[in-house]
């Protein structure tokens, strides 16, 4: 049976097809413009990955599917506690021709955290995947470090701009296995990059609610730039984080990209 203007019916579904093809292609366009894909990354909601001037020799920290283990670990300690994947870290000791000769990652965000006030920092902390062979290259408190880059507005500094907070946990609870959230606020030490704060360096280590004290001196209050998991420059280190969580929001590191999910 022929349609109208001498095309067969077989013809005119083709045509139809092709049509609903462009279509869809025409309006995926559109709304990729609209969710930032025309690169503007102020409107795109992942702004996760590694921080490139913090990176020294090869290291790698990638979004990968789990860990799932160690072999014979059963249980919510054999998988991510978030979804299906995790950041994986690997940083090695000796590998550069500087000195030291140790690698370093830093796995962050320069766009969300800006600006905001580090006295605000009430909540922080992650999961780890510990393993054994980590605690031998660098006994138990071998492990990845929470860092957040920031301006620390001192009154008695004010043209130094520029410091880094750090958080050094303590041992991992478990190893070969998942733990539960370690919490940044309850355990381990913070200091500050810098020796802007002598109470509170590497020598000096504190609390994060007295390195927040040490920092309020008048000035117009510290400021975040940025936030980061990171690894180094000290000992090699191969395992994963996930659920890194800063004050409301947890992120979930999973293999297609970073999810934030908002807690009470």
């Amino acid at each position: 049976m022929s349609t109208r203007f001498g095309v067969t019916r077989g013809k005119a579904l083709v045509v139809a097809a092709l049509a609903a093809i462009v279509a869809s292609t025409l309006s995926g366009s559109a709304s990729a413009a609209a969710d930032g894909g025309d690169g503007d990354h102020t409107r795109r909601p992942d702004h996760w990955g590694v921080i490139a001037r913090n990176t020294i020799g090869s290291p790698v920290a990638d979004l990968r599917n789990g860990p799932f283990g160690s072999f014979g670990v059963t249980g919510p300690a054999a998988r991510p506690p978030y979804g299906r994947g995790s950041l994986g870290i690997a940083v090695a000791d000796d590998s550069t021709t500087l000195s030291p000769p140790s690698e370093k990652v830093d796995f962050g965000n320069e766009v969300d955290f800006y600006g905001e006030p580090v006295r605000g920092l009430r909540r922080v902390g992650f999961h780890v995947f510990q393993t054994g062979e980590n605690v031998t290259y660098g006994g138990p408190e071998n492990m990845p470090n929470i860092r957040f880059e920031i301006d620390p507005n001192l009154a008695a500094l004010p043209n130094d701009n520029y410091s880094t907070l750090v958080w050094v946990p303590g041992a991992a609870p478990v190893t070969n296995r998942w733990s539960g959230f370690i919490d940044a606020t309850t355990s381990g030490y913070w200091y500050l990059t810098g020796n802007e704060l002598p109470v509170c360096n590497q020598a000096a280590r504190c609390s994060l609610d007295a390195l927040k004290d040490a920092l309020d001196d008048g000035g117009p209050g510290a400021t975040v730039l940025t936030a980061a998991v990171g690894k180094g420059r000290d000992h090699m280190w191969i395992g994963a984080v996930d659920g890194l969580r800063v004050n409301r929001d947890v992120y979930d590191f999973e293999p297609d990209g970073v999810r934030t999910l908002r807690t009470d």
